[in-house]
């Protein structure tokens, strides 16, 4: 990977987005649906692309939300639709035009009272409470985001009942829908205009902000934090949770300093990631250069990403906390300080996250729930109470509330961030100091990973090749104890492959909302292994992209 030197400074003005030619592309671009770059494809986190690409424009935003009006008829989702948006450009006019399609068709809407920016967590919440104890007219939800993509992308995510992100087969029926609409110029969409939607006796208002801090209580001991007098430091990047942290400081008592409370859709106040392009991801030292440099002011900071899903820490001790590890110290922590979670409650983790989490739940006489990429896969066990927590490598979680009951079914970055606090004040470390030691007790183990330039045709082959094709029986001088294409805990396609030795391992997927694939890789014997692990994976990776 080569780093910009750009990377970690501010953006010259030659590299932020044209906001006024983004809008206008949004409007008058429009998406050919046999051209596949231009259709709706829903990734791992949703539809994503970018309006001067032809790939997020209203024509797609516009079936995607017809798509859904017609879906969710189906399921009997006849409740109230959350719906909810980032501070990406973009999201404002998706929002009117998703508006326009869903009062047309008489779904009601709960739309964030001032137009608040709405975090992803806060939509989740707000869906659980509203079908809590029922068994008709459940409520849905949609979050107008990219995540933390470039600020020149727009994103459409669609959240089920249970108040996860919709599954394969739900997002499978909605894409085909939507790309029908675009393929026969549009007919069958309804649509009526912004002014009668936003007046219609449908669209209603909702206090997302307070409804969502108004709960943090019962998940985060915040008048532990209070108590011990600690000096928090956040930076939201510029996304939709810059009004909730100062609430949530005034109500619990904190002593919590928000770094940064800008919004500009160019992103101009952020530090460039390591290509030089403009990213709010809290997991990049490149993009967290503000909140690293600033880390001896605060006993804890953290940042998060645009829709507040993901969380970044920054510990006085360590720096920025790679996601796994930070995960690994929230895990052995939770299952310490939550006595009223049943025994029986279980562990999420994805096949890419670092197996110390395997050694963990080992150690805790938990047992462990392996999924492929893809918060939408531990939806109904955090729904249920059968997952405590359940994270991704991309710093991406959520767990149980204290008494055990669900709190969000998708990821919420603002409650990983709190915990760090938490931890401080009821163990008297940092979570970097923790880490150090879990990893004394579990022999150190190093990761990295490799982002690779992919077309859509290299990026097919790997998301079908299968165990069963693989025929080497070495990596890294070790004998391979197992090849999977197949999550062993619910048994679903990884979409990509994952290649095991007794002290490492590696897996490769195509990346579902960018045009890369990635190999992740893990020893746990020392750099040297890791590095003979990842250049043997892309000999690998290579002789599979060119076998005909």
């Amino acid at each position: 990977m080569i780093i910009s030197p750009l990377a970690g400074k501010l953006p010259p003005d030659v590299l932020l987005v044209d906001i006024p030619k983004l809008i206008t592309a949004y409007y008058n671009q429009i998406p050919n649906a046999n051209i596949s770059e231009q259709r709706v494809v829903f990734g791992t986190s949703g539809h994503r692309g970018c309006s001067l690409f032809t790939s997020f424009n209203e024509y797609h935003v516009l079936a995607i939300t017809q798509a859904i009006c017609e879906y969710r008829a189906i399921q009997g989702s006849s409740g109230p639709l959350f719906l909810g948006i980032d501070t990406h450009a973009l999201s404002v006019p998706a929002l009117s035009s998703a508006m326009e399609v869903l009062a047309a068709n008489g779904v009601e809407v709960m739309l964030a009272i001032n137009d608040e920016y709405t975090p992803t967590p806060a939509v989740s919440l707000a869906i659980i409470k509203h079908n809590r104890h029922l068994r008709m007219r459940l409520a849905d939800g949609i979050i107008l985001t990219p995540s933390h993509n470039p600020p020149s992308n727009g994103g459409y995510k669609y959240n089920f009942p249970n108040g996860g992100p919709a599954d394969t087969l739900g997002t499978n029926w909605i894409e085909a829908r939507a790309n029908y609409f675009l393929k026969n110029k549009m007919n069958g969409v309804k649509r009526v205009s912004f002014s009668k939607a936003i007046h219609a006796s449908s669209t209603h208002h909702y206090d997302f902000l307070s409804t969502y801090v108004n709960e943090l209580g019962s998940i985060i001991d915040l008048p532990a934090i209070s108590q011990a007098h600690l000096h928090l430091g956040v930076d939201p990047l510029g996304g939709a949770g810059v009004h909730y942290w100062p609430r949530i400081a005034e109500v619990y008592e904190l002593n919590l300093t928000v770094i940064n409370d800008k919004v500009d859709p160019t992103f101009r106040f952020m530090t460039l990631d390591w290509d030089g392009c403009i990213r709010m991801d809290p997991s990049s030292p490149f993009a967290m250069e503000r909140v690293i440099r600033m880390k001896d002011q605060f006993d804890i900071s953290f940042a998060c990403d645009t829709d507040h899903d993901r969380h970044g820490i920054v510990s006085v001790s360590t720096g920025l906390m790679q996601a796994n590890h930070y995960l690994s110290v929230s895990i052995d922590y939770l299952f310490k300080h939550r006595p009223l979670w049943k025994d029986t409650v279980s562990i999420g983790k994805t096949v890419v996250s670092t197996q110390l989490i395997d050694r963990i739940a080992q150690r805790l006489g938990r047992s462990l729930y392996e999924v492929p990429v893809g918060f939408k896969w531990f939806s109904s066990g955090l729904y249920d109470g059968s997952l405590g927590i359940a994270g991704e490598e991309s710093a991406g979680a959520s767990f149980l509330r204290m008494d055990g009951s669900v709190w969000t079914t998708d990821k919420d970055g603002i409650v990983p961030a709190l915990l760090s606090a938490e931890i401080i004040a009821k163990t008297g470390f940092d979570p970097g100091e923790l880490y150090a030691g879990l990893a004394d007790e579990f022999h150190h183990p190093v990761t990295d990973r490799l982002d690779v330039h992919a077309s859509p045709e290299q990026k097919a082959k790997l998301l079908n090749f299968t165990s069963e094709q693989f025929k080497q029986t070495e990596l890294a001088g070790k004998k391979i104890l197992k090849v999977i294409s197949k999550a062993a805990g619910n048994n679903a396609p990884i979409g990509g492959l994952k290649v095991e030795i007794d002290d490492g391992w590696f897996a490769v997927r195509p990346s579902g909302t960018e045009d890369i694939y990635k190999i992740y890789a893990e020893s746990f014997t020392g750099e040297e292994q890791l590095h003979l692990i990842l250049n043997e994976a892309q000999i690998i990776v290579d002789g599979i992209l060119h076998t005909a």
